[in-house]
């Protein structure tokens, strides 16, 4: 069993928790970079997203 495996057994029903805490790591991230990185953050956290489920059910921002 993968490691994301296991934190998606983990988060199994907390989808959207897990998803504020990437939004809440990514900002913290373009923060301490003062926004030199957003573009790569923002990709790796809609990465993080669709592989923890959070957008399955809800639509495209």
């Amino acid at each position: 069993m993968s490691v994301m495996d296991k934190l998606k057994q983990m988060l199994k029903g907390h989808e959207d928790k897990a998803g504020q805490g990437v939004d809440k790591a990514g900002d913290f991230v373009d923060d301490k970079t003062q926004g030199k990185y957003s573009g790569q953050v923002d990709s790796a956290q809609d990465r993080l997203r669709d592989q923890l489920g959070r957008d399955r059910d809800a639509p495209p921002q």
